[in-house]
């Protein structure tokens, strides 16, 4: 019952989110020096999701927040992932980006934000009227499961589409676990 709700809720917001995404996102990755992802909390890990494809695929991603992470500068791209567009952090985050002339695209449950403001663009993820009190779905989780699909199905796109077998992708896979 309860995989069920999940399944069809996550399904509602992928189906009303725009489909031209995925090819807008690898353009805007393809275009980057070097890609920067951040989030806060739970999207923050779906950012790592994200970021750890990423490097299977190739691009030189970091994570913001992690103690390697470089710092960023013109021609980068800075991806923030905040369902409300409002957490502080991210917004000086992407104020600082800005500042230095880094691309910013946020994904987010909302089109105007604070962060969508300043951003380059936002990727939004379902229609506000998808997102409210769903029981058992506490917190902003559909929001992060259907940032997690859509991600994934970016990855998938962006493999199918560049010809990335596998084997290529295993190479980059960390050796040291």
């Amino acid at each position: 019952m309860h995989q069920q709700l999940i399944l069809d809720k996550v399904t509602g917001i992928l189906e009303a989110t725009d489909d031209s995404y995925d090819e807008k996102l690898t353009k805007m990755l393809d275009q980057a020096k070097r890609i920067f992802i951040a989030g806060a909390g739970r999207s923050g890990l779906i950012g790592k999701f994200f970021a750890m494809r990423l490097v299977h695929s190739g691009y030189d991603v970091s994570v913001v927040g992690e103690i390697v992470t470089p710092s960023i500068k013109k021609g980068d791209l800075l991806i923030i992932i905040s369902g409300s567009g409002e957490t502080e952090q991210l917004i000086a985050f992407t104020k600082k980006a800005k500042e230095i002339g880094s691309d910013i695209m946020l994904i987010s449950a909302k089109s105007s934000s604070t962060i969508g403001d300043l951003a380059d663009g936002v990727f939004q993820i379902g229609t506000p009227e998808l997102y409210g009190k769903v029981v058992g779905m506490p917190m902003g989780t559909v929001f992060e499961l259907s940032t997690l699909l859509f991600l994934e199905s970016t990855i998938s796109h962006l493999i199918h589409e560049k010809g990335i077998p596998e084997e290529i992708m295993r190479e980059r896979h960390a050796n040291l676990e």
